[in-house]
């Protein structure tokens, strides 16, 4: 992990192509399950009519809108959206969630998915829960599968035709996090700059992108004699798109300066390597278990195109001069870049 002195500001100047599920991702998706027929789609959510600014308790403007339905749309829109809420939750029985009312369909006006956020209320205690629905981009769903294998988390998620649902993860947003968290008295820094550099290598080991303070959340446990932390990413959509090597380190964004700085305050570096090293041998091992899926999702991904031929070739030839493996020079897709990070990384075990 590099000292601050030596950061330069990330820019991402364009938004990204949203790029269409094919045939063979769509059957990856078939045979592990993540396709199914959903009553509401993403398209449909879209006849809304008018919108309200949704603002935060401070009054500040928090790029949600609330989306308003006519109301000869609304009864069928929001029984299809408790329907996907069970298909999320319970497989689908909808006779445990006749209690459940959805409160509020929220749409996003920021980011490349221009996501629906839908509230779902209960209506015995008032306890709620969101969920997502986004336009299918192929990219997002490998980030999606690619967390799933090989990250500590697992997802949840369904794409029916050109819609994503996703599961709502829970977490602390990271900028709120280094606001009013970072300095809390009782939190363990040292805990947070150890899972920091672990975060930092998992996106760099399966290529995530754009992890800015804001694209990932805190998920904070305690534990019988302190907090444990675990950092997890909410977006997906730079999956092995950009050609930049520095796109994929959490470290050289400078929303994230102030959890380096906290790092390489409290952390030597041998430490980091040894924490970098634990977490490379944590990917490999869950990569060695999930061979079949993994391979299959890998092969699919790599007879894909999800990012600009100029940037597979800026990439591969910055990742050769990284790892000093002139093997990722021969790499002609992002998918089979992918291939050779993760085949460096099971041959270290």
């Amino acid at each position: 992990m590099e000292n601050p002195k030596h950061y330069q500001q990330q820019i991402i100047t364009k938004k990204k192509t949203i790029y269409k599920v094919n045939a063979e991702l769509r059957s990856y998706l078939e045979e592990n399950r993540r396709e199914i027929k959903l009553p509401v789609s993403y398209a449909d959510l879209r006849h809304f009519n008018g919108s309200v600014s949704i603002r935060d308790k401070k009054g500040n403007d928090t790029l949600w809108e609330a989306a308003l339905y006519a109301q000869t749309e609304l009864q069928h829109i929001h029984d299809g959206l408790k329907q996907i809420y069970s298909i999320l939750k319970t497989g689908g029985d909808t006779s445990v969630h006749t209690h459940l009312h959805v409160e509020r369909i929220d749409y996003c006006t920021f980011g490349n998915s221009n996501p629906f956020r839908i509230k779902i209320v209960n209506d015995f205690n008032d306890n709620y829960d969101y969920f997502y629905m986004k336009q299918a981009d192929a990219s997002r769903i490998y980030g999606l599968e690619l967390e799933h294998i090989l990250s500590p988390s697992r997802i949840n998620y369904f794409v029916s035709e050109n819609t994503l649902v996703e599961e709502h993860i829970a977490g602390i947003p990271g900028d709120m996090f280094i606001a009013f968290y970072l300095n809390n008295s009782e939190f363990n820094k040292v805990r947070i700059a150890k899972e920091f550099v672990k975060f930092n290598e998992r996106c760099f080991v399966r290529l995530l992108g754009d992890m800015r303070s804001y694209n990932y959340v805190f998920d904070i446990t305690p534990d019988f004699e302190e907090v444990q932390f675990r950092i997890r990413a909410i977006d997906f959509d730079q999956q092995s798109y950009e050609g930049k090597k520095t796109l994929y380190l959490p470290q050289f964004f400078k929303e994230n300066s102030a959890l380096v700085e906290l790092t390489l305050k409290l952390l030597s570096p041998e430490t980091i390597k040894q924490y970098q090293k634990e977490e490379r041998t944590l990917i490999g091992r869950r990569s060695l278990s999930a061979h079949h899926r993994l391979t299959h999702l890998v092969d699919v991904m790599d007879r894909d195109v999800i990012a600009p031929k100029e940037k597979v070739v800026q990439l591969r030839i910055e990742l050769a001069e990284h790892y000093n493996n002139d093997s990722f020079l021969d790499c002609t897709s992002m998918g089979e870049i992918v291939r050779n990070s993760l085949r460096i990384l099971t041959e270290e075990l």
